[in-house]
């Protein structure tokens, strides 16, 4: 029998491989190595493995959920779901202002702490962090390695 999680493995995976071939029919570059259809086949293909590996997964819990005895399913919490929906509404609001760099640290911050919040300093300390490191990488792959040009803020010029 086919759970919620297989069948979003098969959907994932059969959007991927359509878009996949789809991206066979771009252009190839004229004057560089990597034409237009590298990344996009990159990610494709990652979330193709992602996609059967989730399956696979799925399968394998199966198995292992029949033979263990049946076990209460945690509760849902839709607070957090809409909460973290806002505060990505509110980073994209307040992108154009701060600029990528404060807004994402200032994001990952927040939906850390919104999602669990620390009990520790030494817990403050890696939620601080990952949202600064998680900012940095970005940028920086961004900016330096795809030259992609990400917002600067009205207010920080960052």
């Amino acid at each position: 029998m086919l759970t919620r999680d297989s069948i979003s493995g098969l959907v994932c995976l059969a959007i991927s491989l359509v878009m996949l071939v789809m991206t066979f029919g771009l252009p190839p570059a004229q004057m560089v190595p990597i034409g237009p259809a590298f990344y996009p086949r990159v990610v494709l293909l990652l979330t193709a493995f992602l996609s059967i590996l989730l399956i696979v997964t799925d399968i394998r819990s199966g198995r292992a959920a029949r033979v263990a005895a049946p076990s209460a399913a945690p509760a849902a919490n839709y607070r957090l779901v809409l909460a973290t929906f806002v505060l990505f509404g509110l980073y994209i609001a307040l992108l154009p202002q701060l600029g990528f760099r404060i807004s994402t640290v200032l994001f990952m911050l927040v939906l850390q702490i919104t999602l669990e919040w620390p009990q520790s300093s030494r817990r403050w300390l890696l939620v601080v962090a990952i949202a600064i490191a998680t900012s940095a990488i970005c940028f920086f792959v961004f900016e330096d390695y795809l030259s992609v040009l990400l917002p600067r803020g009205t207010w920080s010029g960052m």
